[in-house]
């Protein structure tokens, strides 16, 4: 069990960086904890594993305010998941829309490619194409 440990150790067990800790208490996800008679912060287990909540988040790509939410929710524990659900949701139709927006672009740089003569530059379908936008098969990327 993880008991008053400093901002240091708290980063290397939660594979959070120093700044970003301070950072994260200063926007009030993290508390601000206790200090030492040396005024060094001291940690916990429940800062540390609120850490590991925020860092797996922001891996999934969820947004600070996102998270805020989560994690109040996560100190209510009697409350309904809708909420929760409901993030996970729409951070998943983000997702999608990425990756529908990044399929698009795979498609037009692979005929962009396709279409290489493998000549001079004047001959060049890539240099063509970014020359003219017209010449994309997908306008809106």
């Amino acid at each position: 069990m993880i008991m008053n440990v400093s901002i240091g150790e708290a980063s290397k067990a939660s594979g959070v960086k120093v700044p970003t800790i301070r950072y994260y208490e200063q926007i009030g996800l993290l508390s601000s904890p206790p200090r030492s008679n040396g005024n060094r912060r001291l940690y916990d287990q429940n800062d540390v594993q609120r850490l590991l909540f925020i860092r797996h988040a922001r891996d999934l790509g969820f947004e600070v305010d996102a998270i805020r939410t989560l994690l109040d929710l996560q100190d209510n524990p009697d409350q309904s998941c809708a909420a929760a659900d409901a993030i996970a949701r729409a951070r998943l139709s983000d997702v999608e829309h990425r990756i529908a927006k990044l399929l698009s672009l795979k498609t037009e740089l692979q005929r962009m490619l396709e279409c290489t003569a493998h000549g001079r530059i004047d001959q060049c379908r890539v240099i063509e194409i970014l020359g003219n936008h017209e010449e994309c098969a997908h306008p809106k990327h």
